[in-house]
């Protein structure tokens, strides 16, 4: 006489489970998409450009290969250019940044 009350209380929990798994799931497919883009370098500009601000400006670590450098430069460049819209100061920003990077200018300790 328990036996199928306790299967019945089962089944029930088991359907309530289901239904509100669903409900939460739905929920979370109909989320706004939130963007997966890196953060980048939000900060003011010291006097003197150091490896380390150059580095958060271009978005990759003070001790990266030339290569990556000029991939990195391209890349925030393109999106801050001048002629699309991007703001002059902050070009001359960016070309310091990788004249920093890879030791055409004199800024901070170098490390290589």
């Amino acid at each position: 006489m328990v036996a199928p009350l306790l299967a019945g209380l089962a089944v029930a929990a088991a359907a309530y489970a289901g239904k509100y798994s669903v409900q939460a799931w739905q929920a979370f497919k109909a989320r706004p998409p939130r963007p997966r883009m890196r953060k980048f370098y939000d900060g003011g500009f010291q006097p003197t450009m150091t490896r380390r601000e150059a580095a958060l400006i271009l978005g990759i670590r003070e001790s990266v290969a030339a290569e990556k450098v000029k991939e990195a430069h391209r890349r925030v460049m393109v999106a801050n250019h001048p002629d699309a819209g991007g703001s002059h100061y902050l070009a001359s920003k960016i070309n310091e940044a990788k004249d920093v990077m890879l030791g055409k200018t004199k800024g901070g300790s170098s490390a290589f």
